[in-house]
């Protein structure tokens, strides 16, 4: 694969001549440097590089060029290198346009020149924007090879588990391609056996389940420790937070992860609204930074781990999977939510093939030029839409409500209603869904006149509701009609009797003494990635002081 391009941009020939050695300097081993001295000569570069197929990671523009600005260049960079990253070099009194280029164009960063030093000034700035551009794009031609059709359920399962682990990975259509009809023959294996998954060193997996993938690649999978002082189950920002200051402050800190760090947070293609990152960040770049931060720090990580029941035992509490347990002295339950299943005719059968609960900002490349269908009115919707309709030729945002600013943020609703390919249908609910193998058609009803529209679709991306999930807790944890887990001072009211111990239940602590509860699995959550992470970050206060007190 060839390297992937880094654009700098300037009039002033002297500028260009810094900004292109100091890029050259520190980046030119691992990308290919390419200079442009107007916005005119920046755009037909461009249009070069798209043609011969070499992507562009970073433009890197001056704002004040004569003929064409810096985002006005930006603007129509979008149409040949859709997913580069975008920065601004202003001058001081440019800043304002630079922070409406952010909401307007989706600009990355903006930097006010100079720059020198560049290493304390530039470098550091690129650094970031390349590294999430890597993590948005790793390499096609990984060691790991999945051969599935693209319809099917299973494939989608082992494709999701692997991007979202990070686990570069090549993915062979046996319907599409030559080449995955001849690793299936040479496989011998049938149409049951789909997916394969090719690791190498090792045996074919045959439709293996996450386990099995996890365990091939060497994921951790089996606790190191018998016994630890703190066991977080669920990974999403509220888990990472708690495993960040958990560990960090001695802990022995565990945790246990069914499917992939992140949560629906991680599948974000896009968070706008937490503090310190003015452009936003996707849920992927958080969750691997989360990641990260916590394993410096000592927490261990145990993947494609399914908990199915937590038993005390004296001090300590069980935390028990379908084949094993591990032992802790105090336990989080931050398993977040799911997306709770629509209702309707044929949608079952369908699931896995062209309906989907949530999806990955990755998802979108592949409804490129097709029409799709999201259903949903909060945030979460709203970003997939908006991510979706980078590649799709059509998105339909069906809402049931009356009004997007019932439930969605402000500035996510001024930019739905601006993208010229999203059709909102408000007081519209899906009615039916139908498909040979996979969706071809949905069925949408207007909620009032009860008229029905049969259009063509193969994409369905569901994001309503929000179903915990905690029926493994057993019956000595509280929980709401819903399963939310009642805590602290709630559960008093809630039910008197559930709270056995002298002293009252601390901030987040369940009807089980040293059993805690944080993020959105909490009754009376706010459903927001700030305040997930702070409830994760003041648990680990809790634990300590409930740890005091055995």
């Amino acid at each position: 694969m060839s390297k992937a391009t880094i654009l700098s941009v300037d009039d002033d020939p002297m500028v260009l001549r810094a900004l292109t050695r100091d890029l050259r300097a520190r980046y030119g081993s691992d990308y290919r440097i390419v200079g442009a001295p107007s916005g005119a000569e920046a755009l037909a570069a461009l249009e070069e590089l798209a043609l011969r197929l070499r992507p562009v990671a970073l433009i890197a523009t001056d704002q004040r060029m004569p003929g064409m600005t810096g985002t006005e260049m930006l603007q129509q960079a979008r149409r040949h290198a859709p997913d580069a990253k975008l920065l601004l070099l202003t001058a001081y009194a440019d800043t304002d346009v630079a922070i409406t280029a952010i909401n307007d164009i989706g600009l990355d960063h903006y930097l006010v020149k100079p720059w020198d030093p560049p290493a304390e000034r530039l470098h550091p700035v690129i650094d970031d924007l390349l590294a999430d551009w890597q993590r948005a794009h790793p390499l096609e031609t990984g060691d790991v090879r999945v051969v599935g059709h693209r319809w099917s359920d299973r494939s989608h399962e082992i494709k999701t588990f692997l991007t979202r682990n990070y686990v570069p990975h090549q993915w062979v259509d046996v319907d599409r391609e030559a080449e995955g009809r001849r690793l299936q023959t040479l496989a011998r294996a049938g149409a049951e056996d789909l997916p394969l998954v090719f690791v190498p060193d090792k045996e074919v997996l045959r439709a293996p389940s996450t386990l099995d993938v996890a365990g091939a690649l060497g994921l951790r999978t089996r606790a190191l420790q018998p016994l630890y002082d703190l066991c977080i189950v669920g990974a999403g920002p509220a888990g990472l937070a708690a495993a960040v200051y958990g560990a960090s402050e001695g802990l022995r800190t565990v945790v246990v992860e069914r499917e992939a760090p992140g949560g629906q947070a991680g599948q974000s293609a896009s968070i706008e609204n937490y503090l310190g990152f003015p452009k936003g960040l996707s849920g992927a770049d958080l969750t691997h930074r989360a990641v990260t931060q916590a394993g410096r720090f000592g927490a261990e990580m145990l993947l494609a781990r399914d908990v199915t029941s937590l038993q005390s035992r004296g001090p300590v509490r069980a935390v028990c999977f379908g084949a094993g347990e591990l032992e802790a002295r105090a336990v989080l339950v931050a398993t977040g939510v799911s997306y709770r299943r629509l209702e309707a005719p044929g949608l079952a059968a369908l699931t896995g093939r062209g309906v989907y609960y949530g999806a990955n900002a990755s998802d979108a490349a592949q409804c490129r030029d097709d029409d799709v269908v999201v259903v949903g009115a909060a945030n979460s919707a709203g970003q997939a839409a908006l991510n979706l309709a980078r590649y799709a030729k059509r998105v339909v945002l069906v809402v049931r409500g009356r009004s997007l600013e019932d439930s969605m943020s402000l500035y996510l609703v001024s930019r739905v209603h601006a993208a010229a390919n999203i059709e909102v249908r408000l007081g519209t609910e899906v009615a039916g869904a139908r498909g040979n193998g996979h969706l071809e058609a949905l069925t949408l009803a207007d909620r009032d006149s009860g008229t029905q529209e049969d259009i063509a679709v193969n994409w369905l991306f569901v994001f309503i509701g929000a179903a915990p999930r905690t029926d493994w807790l057993g019956d000595d944890v509280v929980r709401d009609a819903k399963g939310f887990v009642v805590t602290g001072p709630d559960l008093l009211a809630w039910s008197p009797t559930a709270w056995s111990e002298t002293r009252p239940p601390f901030t987040l602590e369940t009807s089980v003494p040293g059993v805690f509860a944080a993020g959105d699995v909490r009754l009376e959550s706010m459903k927001r990635v700030a305040s997930a992470v702070g409830e994760g970050a003041m648990s680990v206060y809790l634990v300590h002081r409930y740890l005091a007190t055995t």
